[in-house]
């Protein structure tokens, strides 16, 4: 039959058209298979009117080495647009708060020069930068999740070097020392926090998360564990001193799947639990919530990128383990500080291929795919999970698309921050959804997604509303058939018969403004207009106008192909 036999045979409506003829739909969506190839059909189940439990916003958790590029515009403007994704809080995290320097930042670098000394070794406290960093946070409605570090250079017992030159040489120089005098630490996070406290006020300082230092069972830290444990002692007496409401937590140490990582979150979980404090001599540390940082382990194969999602995975499920292992912990939440598919947000895609998969639809599928299996592994271990953070901002002065992790460049946002955008639209309910193209967690975790793709789906609802997120993703980035979609939502109530359909799409040609990039030559640096045009191509697109949809039997009847690393976001509203 010729295509216009079958637009004839439909009903002569664009929505009916789209909606009632499933094989039209599939043209109207743009993704059309090889000749040679059939779309491997996937059929998605989603249950309207059956609750699957709450849905906690886990991902609405952010953060950066470089704490200055907060205020500068393109950061201000990206805050912005954090706040903007959901009515949920979003909390950032910033290294350096109380680094040493002029307040110039660079590559994993920045500082706040809050405290020096006078020739007589008495403390001197300056906030003016500091305040630049939380008066943004404060004006773009962003909670902190303040992290307290790291050494300014006249407390450092081995000062010199002190600014690195990232990435030449070594990095781990004076600022990751401890400190001469910790009874100074103490005075230092006491009145770090007490200006806080009288800047903002008591009722939203509150709201905020505490945490002390970054990774100490690595280079980030020059002492011992038992060192970092009298850090977080002395740091946590303080802070409770100024603010004796203060959520606080750590140790933020590296992924668990790696033995030593593991035995170091258990000798300070063990600390915390049961030995003697070395600020108030008691026997316990307090401990709010428990941090700590799993990393994937992308590869470059030669001509295409492998992402290593088990990698990251197997750390967050022996991470829950550990926490769940010590009795007095079992019920305290979880933050991964850091949650990513890789370890370092400044090598670039330039100097490291492996890390090209940041600029396209990749990495977006690549974080539904991870923050779905979160949801999944805590509700297994019985995890008490409050948020896993993305490693990712923007950077100041560099050319665009250079393959950062960042989530956006030169103030164009990249793919990834609209799969936060599609996660932002969820509702807080989930409902019951069902995929016969999902790979089970347990294989994810042991194995990646190296054999068929995992199509899934996340379903929730609203008032008078349902989203469907389903995505489409492999660890390897190649070409291949695309998923042809049969989305059924059954159990509408009668008024969904007269709603309003959406469906927003994020793959190499929606929502994509590297893909456009390229269209425009790959230029390493952009006209005004052209600046202009990566910012409208970088905000959430809609695959179809909005339009009404065919309800029969309370239930909606959808199809569509969805390709490779790639995802759909389709929301009915009545």
């Amino acid at each position: 039959m010729l295509i216009r036999d079958l637009i004839h045979s439909c009903p002569l409506t664009k929505w009916t058209l789209q909606f009632a003829c499933p094989f039209l739909l599939v043209l109207f969506a743009g993704s059309v298979s090889s000749a040679q190839e059939s779309p491997t059909s996937i059929l998605i189940h989603v249950r309207a009117d059956q609750s699957d439990g709450t849905i906690a916003p886990i991902w609405s958790f952010f953060g950066y080495d470089e704490p200055n590029y907060t205020y500068a515009p393109n950061g201000v403007q990206l805050l912005r647009e954090l706040t903007a994704l959901s009515p949920a809080p979003v909390y950032v995290r910033v290294h350096n708060l109380l680094t040493s320097g002029d307040g110039s930042a660079s590559l994993k670098w920045g500082s706040t020069n809050v405290y020096t000394e006078d020739a007589a070794g008495k403390s001197i406290y300056s906030w003016t930068i500091l305040d630049r960093i939380f008066d943004t946070f404060h004006n773009t409605g962003i909670k902190p999740l303040v992290e307290v570090g790291f050494m300014p250079e006249v407390l450092s017992t081995h000062p010199e070097p002190y600014r690195h030159d990232f990435p030449h040489g070594e990095i781990f120089t004076g600022w990751a020392y401890p400190p001469k005098d910790y009874q100074k630490w103490s005075g230092l996070v006491f009145q770090f926090a007490s200006h806080l406290l009288e800047r903002y006020g008591d009722a939203e300082v509150k709201t905020w998360l505490w945490e002390i230092w970054n990774e100490p069972d690595i280079g980030y830290w020059k002492g011992t564990p038992e060192e970092y444990f009298k850090l977080y002692d002395f740091s946590v007496d303080a802070l409770l001193r100024a603010l004796p409401g203060a959520r606080i937590g750590g140790p933020d140490s590296t992924g668990p799947s790696y033995p030593k990582a593991a035995e170091f979150l258990r000798l300070f979980l063990e600390h915390c639990a049961h030995q003697k404090n070395y600020a108030t001599g008691k026997t316990g540390s307090h401990l709010d919530f428990i941090a700590f940082h799993p990393k994937g382990s992308p590869k470059w194969e030669g001509d295409h990128v492998r992402m290593g999602i088990a990698r990251q995975l197997a750390s967050i499920e022996e991470g829950f383990k550990i926490v769940q292992s010590f009795a007095e912990w079992r019920h305290t939440p979880v933050v991964l500080g850091e949650s990513d598919p890789e370890g370092c947000a400044a090598c670039s895609a330039k100097e490291h291929p492996q890390n090209s998969y940041r600029n396209g639809a990749l990495y977006a599928a690549y974080t539904a795919e991870v923050l779905d299996r979160i949801y999944a592994l805590a509700e297994k271990q019985h995890v008490n999970f409050l948020g896993a953070v993305t490693w990712a901002f923007e950077f100041e002065d560099q050319p665009p698309f250079e393959g950062f992790r960042e989530l956006a460049t030169n103030g164009i946002d990249k793919p990834v921050l609209n799969a936060f955008r599609m996660f932002g639209l969820l509702g807080n309910e989930r409902v019951k959804a069902t995929s016969s193209g999902v790979v089970p967690t347990e294989q994810v975790v042991s194995d990646g997604v190296r054999g068929r793709p995992d199509v899934n789906v996340i379903a929730t609802r609203k008032d008078h509303e349902i989203e469907v997120l389903v995505w489409n993703y492999h660890d390897d980035d190649l070409a291949a058939t695309n998923a042809a979609v049969d989305l059924e939502i059954d159990g509408l109530p009668p008024a969904a018969a007269h709603g309003i359909f959406e469906h927003f799409r994020i793959d190499s040609s929606h929502s994509n403004a590297f893909t456009a990039w390229k269209e425009l030559g790959s230029p390493s640096s952009l006209s005004p207009g052209q600046n202009d045009q990566l910012r409208r191509e970088g905000q959430l697109e809609l695959l179809t106008s909005p339009g009404p949809i065919a309800i029969a039997n309370h239930s909606a009847h959808l199809q569509f192909e969805l390709p490779r690393q790639s995802l759909s976001l389709v929301r009915l509203t009545w």
